[in-house]
């Protein structure tokens, strides 16, 4: 048997960052629900946190595309580890 890969392990949620160009302020982290936003010197926003399968991540994307403002990336911020971000 393979070892399981941290992008396709189902059992658990991947932590994701999505790149977002604009600034989003503290007052959407209700609407980012669990998700912590961090607005960047460079004019963008970053979105880390669990997501806990690709459905999820399909909606958090979906929610930036409503929001109007230019998806940059999404990558798997932590392959190696499950859960939420230091500091969290």
């Amino acid at each position: 048997m393979s070892e399981k890969s941290p992008y396709t392990d189902l059992d658990q949620a991947a932590v994701y960052q999505i790149r977002i160009k604009g600034h989003l302020g503290a007052e959407w982290s209700g609407w980012f629900t669990g998700m912590k936003i961090t607005p960047e010197d460079n004019g963008e926003t970053l979105v880390t946190g669990p997501v806990l399968d690709q459905a999820a991540l399909h909606g958090l994307i979906r929610k930036v595309r409503d929001l109007g403002l230019p998806l940059i990336s999404v990558i798997p911020a932590c392959p190696d580890r499950r859960g939420v971000p230091d500091g969290e």
